[in-house]
This record gives C-alpha cells, sequence and structure tokens, in this order.
C-alpha cells in the first residue's frame, strides 16, 4: 500500500484530501502544521508528500529545503500545493526542490489522478 503524508493547515482542504486518498486505498498521514510535517517524514517515510506553502511554525518553503536536504528523505517526492501561484513562488518552491506544482483551489478527481500518476498506481 502507497503512503501519503499531507501537511496542510486548512481543516476542510485535509478532510477532503485524506479522505480521498484512503478511497483510492492510500494509506494518508496529515500534518497540521511545518514542524510537525517535517517529523512525520522523517518517521513515516511516505511515497509522496503534498505540501502547502502557507503553513504555521515553519513555511512550506523552509520545510520543502530540510526535507530535500536530509539524507532520510531527500528522494520522497513533494507536491507542493498552494494559492501562492505567482512565478517567484514558484521559483522557490523549486529552489527549495520541490518536484511538482498543484495550483489551489484545485479540482480533487484530477488532482487525484495527478497523485495516482505520480505513485504509479
Amino acid at each position: 500500500m502507497k503512503k501519503v503524508l499531507l501537511i496542510e493547515d486548512s481543516k476542510v482542504l485535509g478532510t477532503a484530501l485524506i479522505g480521498a486518498l484512503k478511497v483510492e486505498n492510500i494509506e494518508a498521514h496529515w500534518a497540521d502544521n511545518g514542524v510537525s510535517g517535517v517529523q512525520m517524514a522523517k518517521q513515516l517515510k511516505p511515497d509522496l508528500i503534498l505540501l502547502d506553502l502557507m503553513l504555521p511554525k515553519l513555511s512550506g518553503f523552509e520545510v520543502c529545503k530540510m526535507l530535500k536536504t536530509d539524507n532520510a528523505t531527500w528522494r520522497i517526492p513533494v507536491v507542493i500545493m498552494s494559492t501562492l501561484t505567482d512565478a517567484e513562488s514558484r521559483d522557490r518552491a523549486t529552489e527549495a526542490g520541490a518536484d511538482y506544482f498543484i495550483p489551489k483551489p484545485y479540482d480533487l478527481a484530477s488532482t487525484m489522478g495527478e497523485i495516482k500518476k505520480l505513485l504509479k498506481i
């Protein structure tokens, strides 16, 4: 079973995405801030990380950079999911090591299709 970690502070978006992942038989875990997200990534070693940029405690940019420079997590693909869609934010996300970018608001069905493609399922 594939494992996904969602790092997202919005309860509405988090609940919807976690529910959709579970329906697809994907093991889903959720952190609501950057600090716990980094800790969970190191513990769980998920197959994919879905990361918001605007988070409490650590920004998504900082989280991504930390994950991509840590020997335990650098290979895990990181998908940014954010309302910050301007060129500067996308460039900063790429510089931090993000592998893919999905703009918010997103269509749940097409987003799940992208996630399944990235997980190769």
